[in-house]
């Protein structure tokens, strides 16, 4: 039975949200503990096991190549992921990813060792890379993001309640501390593959591949209520006609043409949304948050239980804009969360710089807590920390039309992993380091992604991916760039009365359509 609601869906397919999201808190919640950081030391008294209160745990190199291992696998991951999602479609991707995901669990579940760990890691960073390339579109993005932060949400917690396990100290610990959490890590994929099971394929492929007849069968289970003749299905099935026949008199599709001159705006667009997600400086407030509340003044289990805090902001905060980000606009949307998160990091930056202490060595020998803070400066950290991340939950997703949607979502998405691969080796080597200034750096990739965002970031809130490839070549726009970003507009009203069966609005959006499509058309042939 295949299932047709749109909500069910949507739930299903978010799933894979929650694989990334259980392994950011299966590690931002472990590092600190004492079994963590005894069973992987690299301290004075030497690795594997240390029954001293001195465990230190993997040096700050050691512990970045831990964290970058699963994002470099998802960068790899993601540049696959358009040739598999293109060859098998997005249903069976999916569920292809969740195969990996598995075995990348079971691994590192079972590691004895660092090498053991990291190659784990790999493997299930092949997985998300793989999945997070599904993008989905409009609110489900938001969707996509929500169940994210319901993954960091509980496998934190998980995490939490394990830590107590024999103790939760060094003298008495027990490898069920961290064992358990990585295990549990596979349970998402199980769950997203039995639910892929009984979703349809998505209709745009479908009609790739000539299968006319299941594509509107899919468009009207989802969206025409059993009607084939609904105004909404005929006006999707034009939609997509129309740019699959563009995409027969333009076969050829390759990496090279997201470079060509007329895609390569949207390209670079496409890549910075992903480079600067990574660049805002979350990846300090999610895997390593424990190092800042510990040099805030808390320690042990009560900073995982701090720390867990802004998990909860997260979920919440994402919550705005499940609901209203086709409302407010995308573009706008990113313009102020860059603002706010700008604000907080500096504010961390000169607190750090104005009243932390330097640990040398770093608190109980774990050189990435440099610096200790106490009293007001301590808990103004706290606050920012927690603002920057209620700042950056309902605000960061690029589109793309659909002739190199795969391809170039794969690339836009390695370029997110790429970074985040680098972040994650170079955040605990620049927090025993270089210290406060690590937020400095952070609030000045704010100020630049402002910048950015402002002049090349186009509007596509409440529009249909033909589009939005009309803005990027609009013939009376600025040449190889299209309509400027800041003369771009949402028309969410439109969108709203399409979905309803408006037909002279329909009407409306299908001529928009066709006169983008024989607009690129008059280019091809030109060129």
């Amino acid at each position: 039975m295949v299932v047709g609601n749109i909500y069910a869906i949507a739930a299903v397919s978010v799933i894979g949200g929650g694989l990334f999201g259980f392994d950011i808190s299966s590690m931002s919640a472990i590092i600190s503990t004492p079994a963590y950081k005894c069973y992987f030391n690299h301290g004075p008294d030497g690795p594997p096991f240390n029954d001293s209160l001195t465990c230190s745990g993997l040096s700050s190199l050691a512990q970045g190549g831990v964290t970058a291992s699963m994002p470099a696998g998802s960068w790899l991951g993601a540049l696959i992921s358009g040739f598999i999602s293109d060859r098998l479609g997005r249903k069976y991707a999916i569920m292809s990813g969740c195969i990996v995901w598995i075995i990348g669990s079971i691994i590192v579940c079972a590691s004895q060792n660092m090498g053991m760990l990291i190659a784990g890691r790999i493997i299930n960073g092949l997985s998300v890379g793989i999945e997070s390339a599904q993008v989905p579109r409009g609110r489900l993005v938001g969707s996509q993001q929500w169940a994210i932060t319901w993954g960091i949400l509980i496998m934190y917690y998980i995490s939490f309640g394990c830590s107590y396990i024999g103790g939760g100290d060094s003298t008495n610990y027990s490898e069920k501390v961290f064992r358990i959490p990585w295990g549990l890590q596979m349970l998402p994929a199980v769950l997203l593959f039995v639910g892929m099971m009984f979703l349809p394929e998505s209709p745009r492929w479908l009609a790739r591949k000539d299968r006319w007849e299941e594509c509107q069968s899919v468009l009207t289970l989802i969206h025409g209520k059993g009607d084939p003749n609904s105004p909404f299905v005929v006006a999707e099935m034009q939609e997509i006609g129309d740019m699959c026949e563009f995409e027969r008199q333009n076969a050829d599709v390759s990496y090279l043409e997201l470079f060509q001159p007329k895609m390569i705006n949207r390209t670079i667009t496409g890549m910075f949304c992903q480079i600067w997600s990574q660049l805002t400086g979350m990846n300090v407030m999610m895997y390593y948050i424990n190092y800042v509340f510990e040099m805030a003044g808390y320690e042990g289990n009560a900073a995982l239980l701090a720390s867990s805090i802004q998990y909860v902001i997260n979920v919440v905060m994402t919550v705005p804009a499940l609901i209203w980000v086709d409302t407010w606009g995308r573009r706008p949307t990113l313009l102020i969360g860059a603002l706010f998160m700008m604000t907080w990091m500096f504010a961390n930056a000169g607190l750090m710089a104005s009243y932390g202490v330097v640990v040398p060595g770093g608190i109980k020998g774990v050189a990435e807590e440099s610096m200790r803070l106490s009293g007001a400066p301590a808990k103004g950290l706290i606050a920012c920390t927690y603002l920057f991340v209620a700042s950056y939950a309902p605000t960061w997703g690029p589109l793309y039309p659909l002739r190199v949607r795969g391809k170039a979502v794969a690339l836009a998405t390695s370029a997110n992993w790429a970074f985040n691969t680098a972040l994650g080796l170079f955040v605990p080597v620049a927090f025993a380091t270089i210290r406060w200034q690590t937020y400095l750096i952070f609030g000045v990739f704010l100020v630049v992604m402002t910048i950015h965002v402002f002049f090349m970031f186009p509007e596509t809130a409440g529009k249909t991916l033909e589009e939005i490839e009309a803005i990027f070549e609009d013939p009376h726009g600025i040449p190889y760039i299209g309509t400027p970003a800041w003369k771009t507009f949402h028309d969410t009203k439109r969108t709203a009365a399409a979905e309803q069966g408006d037909v002279e609005v329909l009407g409306d959006k299908l001529a928009g359509n066709k006169a983008a499509v024989v607009h690129s058309e008059t280019n091809e042939t030109k060129a």
